[in-house]
């Protein structure tokens, strides 16, 4: 099973920064709901360029946690939005909305 988050993945991009981390962190904890939020909304307006543009962006905050499950249902949605293909969009939205609490469970213990 793929990791929620991968402390050494996490503490390589920061340099070892611990401290960095936790803020990093916070920031991300603070941001992602309204990000999921553009999701579900452009998803529902068939906004595929939005979609795409903000799953792509959210792909790279979390492969920055080494949140494997999350990176993974970003991508999906970043290549759904790419291809205009919006049909599935619901379904892996509420896997990465999964995917984002278990990863944020864990950034709130850091």
């Amino acid at each position: 099973m793929d990791p929620v988050l991968d402390r050494e993945v996490a503490l390589s991009r920061v340099g070892g920064d611990v401290e960095l981390l936790k803020e990093i962190a916070a920031l991300f904890l603070g941001e992602y709901p309204k990000i999921l939020d553009e999701l579900r909304s452009a998803a529902e307006r068939g906004d595929a360029r939005r979609l795409e543009r903000t799953a792509h962006s959210l792909k790279g905050s979390v492969s920055n946690f080494g949140a494997c499950p999350a990176v993974a249902a970003a991508g999906s949605l970043e290549a759904m939005g790419r291809a205009g293909r919006l049909e599935q969009a619901a379904p892996v939205i509420r896997d990465l909305e999964r995917a984002l609490a278990a990863l944020g469970a864990e950034l709130e213990r850091l």
